[in-house]
């Protein structure tokens, strides 16, 4: 029996999962339109225990989603999830972000393209077929072309916040588009789980989360 914690903190979403062998067994989150993940992030930990009658003393790793996403989100995730492995001796796993995303739709053939918001007209994208990659994750700019090298072969599922973008832009008739989907814990587990198996762990030491690009600091524009 395996019990890992999962962290999702990589958007506005915090949430926080609770898995039995690959399995959710207790999930708490919140997505109300801002980032709340300091000051709610250690208190859903304990409501996700408490749900599933554990203590710290009995999760066997913990996983994280590693990015893309926010700066500031994606380092309040990773430093918690470090933190805890210190604490209790025990792996930090780390799960892309975008992948947990496209495990939020099930589809019997075509692809599935999970979305993140970036800075204006841009996005960030990964490209998965069967649930493998089929394209590294990029930062793109979205326009009336993007991804018509998919949409020309077949079905294509656009899920995430970044979607909206794309809504306006792409009008292909094999582009669909799955609404109210956002990187959560739940989708984690079975990816958590499948890399505990493996020993597939990261150093706790060391990693850093996948930012994809560099963090700017943009000055108010009331400021001289």
């Amino acid at each position: 029996m395996t019990y890992l914690l999962n962290i999702e903190t990589a958007t506005k979403n915090c949430s926080v999962s609770l898995a039995k062998d690959g399995e959710t067994i207790a999930l708490k989150e919140l997505n109300d339109g801002g980032y709340s993940h300091a000051e709610k992030l250690h208190e859903f930990i304990k409501v996700v225990l408490e749900k599933g009658n554990i203590s710290m003393s009995d999760i066997d790793a913990i996983a994280v989603s590693k990015g893309p996403g926010s700066y500031t989100g994606l380092r309040i995730g990773v430093s918690a999830a470090k933190g805890l492995c210190f604490a209790l001796n025990i792996p930090l796993i780390s799960i892309n972000t975008l992948h947990s995303l496209a495990q939020a739709i099930t589809i019997k053939e075509g692809y599935i393209i999970p979305l993140l918001d970036a800075r204006r007209m841009e996005v960030y994208s990964a490209i998965f077929k069967n649930n493998i990659s089929v394209r590294n994750v990029q930062a793109e700019i979205i326009d009336a072309t993007s991804f018509n090298e998919y949409l020309d072969k077949n079905t294509v599922y656009f899920l995430g916040d970044g979607a909206e973008k794309c809504k306006n832009l792409i009008s292909h008739k094999n582009a669909i588009f799955i609404d109210n989907k956002f990187p959560s814990a739940n989708e984690m587990s079975l990816l958590s789980y499948e890399k505990y198996k493996k020993n597939d762990i990261e150093d706790v030491a060391y990693f850093e989360p996948f930012y994809l690009k560099d963090f700017v600091v943009t000055k108010p524009k009331n400021q001289l």
